[in-house]
Order: structure tokens, then C-alpha cells, then sequence
């Protein structure tokens, strides 16, 4: 499958919604994107949010406090990774 994007001059571009239904990328709000080869790669990012209710705990801590604590080592992660 084959679809023309436009490119904003921020460099911003929107997938079709049959890719991103196909990928699993509709409810997803993160995405790695890397290139290789001289292609684009697109890859969901899992929110840990997802996973509320899985693990029991007597704490109470903020979404939003570990969403940002997640994406800080997500980013940091990235960043080592890239070094090496």
C-alpha cells in the first residue's frame, strides 16, 4: 500500500488512518521513528499507563507524575543508546 503525504514546513506529516489501524497506532500517543537504510520506521511506544491495575500497591502517586517519570528514562534510554 501506497499513499502520498504532504509535509508541513515544520516537517510534520499525519499516516493514513488504514496504516495507523494496521500498525495498532490509533490510540497510541508515542512512536519511535528512525531511519534505516534510507527508510522511515515507525514503531508504537507502549504506555505504561496500559498497565494500570496490573501490579497492587498501598501508594498513591499521579498519573501524570509517572507518565513524566516513564518518558524522562524513555528519553535517557534513547539518548545512551544512540551514544553507543
Amino acid at each position: 500500500m501506497i499513499y502520498t503525504v504532504t509535509i508541513t514546513s515544520q516537517g510534520q506529516i499525519s499516516l493514513p488512518v488504514k496504516i495507523r489501524r494496521k500498525l495498532g497506532l490509533s490510540n497510541i500517543r508515542k512512536a519511535f521513528v528512525r531511519m534505516e537504510r534510507g527508510t522511515i520506521i515507525v514503531e508504537p511506544v507502549a504506555d505504561m499507563l496500559s498497565l494500570k491495575g496490573s501490579v497492587k500497591s498501598t501508594r498513591k502517586i499521579q498519573t501524570d507524575t509517572i507518565r513524566h517519570a516513564f518518558e524522562k528514562e524513555l528519553a535517557r534510554e534513547v539518548v545512551t543508546t544512540k551514544r553507543a
